[in-house]
């Protein structure tokens, strides 16, 4: 007699924006590309605003990358969630580790940590500050390892290299690490598809997860997009605001900073039509691991 099989669970996607400015092309690219993962799968797609660095975050920059998503056909499943709502969940998450002596007050200042590198073993504070800020617990020893779908085996020695990190800043505001963990389990996300840049932090969110005892979703980070002089776009002048009334030039670059065939989609007619196609076209192994410079033609 054949042993039951689970059914797997359904696909979630997301795309989460920081609301700091208008999207620009590097966000198009991970737009793009997360809504193709879920969308040729037949998954659903999430769109979450990620504005716990309310120091950080440009008044009105939400609205206008939502209202460009739409003039790009990217449209999300269900409401849009804002990590500035979410503050009782992020809390509850802390309570939880703080009552496991798994996070700990810190009031090491950057100075203070100066001689290791800004990596955090032991606190080496000599006073204490107005607010601490909260840390987790990494173990000396511990090193996580995962498998990316574009990068392949990714092993981090997370004590040695990241050690203790912040889950909760000095100034008040809730580290992205914390928050995303705890998002991407609230909204039952199965896979995340974003940057590159992201890499790196990875091993820090599964680390959480493992904590927390949440469920860890499928990872795939997609190229960078970079300026000609090799800065991230996002940091670089050549960031500037995409033409929304113009979305097929840019969706087309878009496509071929993603490794795609070029060819498969000349010729549609309208976004509507360039999305249809590029749904029937999108090959996975084609997505490039390597960084990608922006094109001049976005604006």
């Amino acid at each position: 007699m054949p042993l039951p099989t689970s059914t797997p669970p359904p696909y979630r996607g997301r795309f989460a924006p920081s609301p700091t400015g208008p999207l620009h092309f590097g966000s198009l690219v991970a737009a793009l590309g997360s809504w193709l993962h879920a969308r040729a799968r037949g998954g659903e797609w999430l769109v979450r605003i990620e504005d716990v660095d309310r120091t950080r975050e440009v008044h009105g920059a939400a609205e206008l990358q939502l209202e460009a998503l739409r003039r790009f056909g990217l449209e999300w499943d269900g409401e849009v969630i804002r990590q500035s709502d979410r503050a009782a969940a992020y809390q509850a998450a802390l309570d939880d580790l703080l009552a496991r002596g798994l996070a700990f007050a810190c009031h090491c200042s950057r100075t203070d940590l100066e001689p290791t590198g800004g990596i955090h073993h032991a606190c080496v504070a000599t006073a204490a500050r107005e607010q601490a800020a909260i840390r987790l617990r990494v173990p000396n020893e511990r090193v996580i390892a995962f498998e990316d779908a574009v990068h392949g085996h990714i092993a981090q020695p997370l004590g040695r290299e990241v050690g203790d990190f912040v889950i909760k800043r000095a100034d008040g505001c809730w580290a992205y690490q914390l928050a995303v963990v705890v998002d991407d389990a609230a909204q039952g996300i199965t896979d995340v598809v974003r940057g590159a840049d992201l890499l790196d932090s990875t091993p820090r969110q599964l680390f959480l997860q493992q904590q927390l005892g949440l469920p860890t979703p499928r990872y795939t980070h997609l190229p960078l997009v970079m300026d000609d002089e090799g800065r991230k776009l996002s940091k670089s002048l050549a960031a500037l605001p995409l033409d929304t009334d113009d979305p097929l030039p840019a969706l087309m670059a878009a496509w071929g900073a993603l490794g795609q065939d070029m060819a498969t989609v000349a010729g549609s007619t309208g976004v509507n039509d360039w999305l249809s196609r590029a749904l029937l076209q999108f090959d996975e192994s084609r997505l490039p691991r390597d960084p990608q410079t922006s094109p001049h033609r976005t604006t």
